[in-house]
């Protein structure tokens, strides 16, 4: 899917309505899921609105460039987002250092990052992991994701049943639209219930602010190297996992490189790090981004265009989507992401030999698990490849 022979790019003509929906869910999904935690650390840390909005704009600027310009380089759904748990990691840390010195951290990690990719340590890494795993591994991340929705229900039933059935009923139809259609009544839905909420909306630029970093070994142990273990481990191990299951085998040093590099000219600006996405990288290279998997690029470069018109107004990005209830937000990331957890079980089950590993891959990733403040994604994949050795240990 990534043939350097292939025609010239038409990434308008290759757009379709599906790709654009993607885009935007994807979009919606990665911010939602996390931007009240960098709130929440800001806040904690006595970080001004300015740097806090300085902070959003710069990763979400670093993700449009990255997201956009990697898909048409390689032709391919390539999702850049942030670390959630580096921001889940920051609430606890980012108070403990000084706001200069934890630029000095964010700029550690990203040199980090940038070695892995440059000296091929981390491509060589994924080539070792057999495909089963690596499909069970994404099959695990999505899984919490996709089965949210019917914790949703409990709360807003209707709006929830509604969504659910319209993409059922449009799936038979017309499968292109069917998360469109989900997305379009559950709006609807959710404004005929008076669960929609914009009063707080109110449109204003962010305004990007210079902070000088300084270095120290107490900023770079609590915050720059737990933040390049998450990074590699959260991150960019899964999000090479969802291109690599759904097909596409774009090389992984070049992706990590760059996004190294964009993650160290922005660090000065608030950024705490850009990798590959998971999540929403699986929205995007599924099959309701684009019918055709090789114009499924255009979905993540939609992507990057909604990060960069995000960015622009990060001020007021929070409000925005507080806008919308919880569960519309919750529903439709579980329906566009059906089809990669279906891709992700079926491909993690066909070597009967690797069955077992990967089960456990899946059940340890989905679990949620954290040990020694590393995620699930990490875990799952050292459990499945532990019980694949076992299993198939041959003795002389």
């Amino acid at each position: 899917m990534t043939d350097a022979t292939q025609p010239r790019l038409h990434p308008l003509a290759d757009t379709s309505p599906s790709a654009v929906v993607a885009g935007f869910i994807a979009m919606m999904t990665g911010y939602t899921s996390s931007l009240v935690l960098m709130f929440q650390a800001g806040q904690a840390a006595g970080l001004t609105s300015g740097q806090i909005s300085s902070w959003i704009w710069a990763l979400s600027i670093g993700m449009a460039i990255c997201s956009i310009g990697l898909s048409l380089r390689y032709r391919t759904p390539i999702t850049i987002a942030w670390s959630t748990p580096g921001a889940a990691l920051l609430i606890t840390s980012l108070g403990g250092v000084s706001y200069h010195e934890a630029i000095g951290a964010y700029i550690t990690c990203a040199v980090l990052v940038i070695i892995c990719g440059v000296t091929g340590s981390f491509e060589r890494l994924v080539k070792r992991i057999p495909g089963s795993l690596a499909a069970a591994l994404l099959a695990g991340i999505l899984f919490k994701i996709g089965s949210e929705i019917f914790v949703a229900a409990q709360h807003q039933t209707g709006l929830v049943v509604g969504m659910f059935f319209t993409y059922l009923i449009i799936k038979r139809l017309s499968p292109r639209y069917a998360v469109l259609a989900a997305l379009i009544i559950g709006i609807l839905i959710s404004g005929l219930l008076g669960l929609l909420d914009f009063s707080g909306f109110a449109l204003e630029v962010a305004v990007p602010v210079w902070t000088t970093p300084s270095f120290s070994l107490a900023a770079t142990i609590s915050i720059g190297i737990p933040l390049f273990v998450v990074a590699m481990t959260s991150q960019n191990m899964p999000g090479v996992a969802v291109l690599r299951a759904d097909g596409y085998t774009v090389p992984a040093s070049p992706l990590i490189t760059t996004t190294g590099v964009a993650s160290l000219l922005l660090a000065p600006f608030g950024s705490h790090g850009i990798n590959l996405a998971a999540i929403s990288a699986a929205i995007c290279t599924g099959p309701h981004a684009h019918e055709d998997p090789k114009k499924r690029y255009t979905a993540a470069m939609w992507c990057g265009i909604f990060y960069g018109i995000a960015g622009i107004f990060g001020a007021t990005l929070a409000a925005l989507f507080a806008a919308f209830p919880k569960e519309l937000v919750l529903s439709i990331a579980a329906l566009a992401l059906f089809g990669s957890i279906i891709n992700g079980l079926t491909i993690a089950m066909t070597e009967s030999k690797e069955r077992e590993a990967a089960l456990v891959t899946f059940m340890v990733t989905a679990s949620g698990m954290s040990l020694f403040s590393v995620g699930s994604a990490f875990w799952g994949i050292v459990a499945g490849v532990l019980t694949l050795m076992i299993l198939n240990w041959k003795t002389r």
